[in-house]
């Protein structure tokens, strides 16, 4: 199989008794995904965020391009492993403290569906601590549902214009 690229959103909203404050944890994860899992072609800057749903704690966020042979469920499968390595617990409890998500947002192949994994990410679009990071790294990348590219999808969101339907 040839080698796709996937842009992967990273987030910690929780500290790591070794490894420090979600900033760290979040720029070890991209260090750790460097040549286990493929190669990191591009690593936005970490920014801070806002949570989403009832969590009270601030966010660290970025986003990598993966140069990867895996295909989708097999990173996901990887990426799992990572986040259950470094301490994340319960998956699919939405909305709480993590040590780590690592989230497959778009890969070079289109569209993919599989149980538990839909790719492009079902939310990324309304979410501007993923679409800042990913517009950065990627600005030419498309969304293959919508059409834009990820530059306009983040000044469309920041501007808070809506996608036509």
């Amino acid at each position: 199989m040839s080698n796709s690229a996937y842009l992967i959103a990273l987030g910690s909203n929780q500290r790591h008794p070794a490894i420090g404050c979600p900033r760290e944890v979040v720029a070890l994860s991209a260090q750790l995904l460097d040549g286990t899992l493929g190669e990191v072609l591009a690593m936005s800057p970490i920014i801070d965020s806002a949570p989403v749903g009832p969590s009270q704690r601030r966010y660290a966020n970025g986003a990598l391009v993966l140069e990867s042979r895996l295909t989708p469920p097999e990173l996901l499968f990887a990426l799992q492993q990572l986040e259950t390595a470094l301490g994340r617990v319960k998956r699919g409890q939405r909305w709480r403290a993590r040590v780590i998500d690592l989230d497959i947002v778009l890969w070079s192949g289109g569209t993919f569906a599989a149980p538990g994994l839909i790719v492009p990410h079902l939310q990324f679009r309304e979410r501007a601590f993923v679409l800042g990071p990913v517009a950065h790294i990627a600005p030419g990348w498309r969304d293959p549902v919508s059409g834009y590219n990820l530059a306009q999808l983040h000044a469309r969101l920041t501007r808070r214009r809506p996608l036509p339907r």
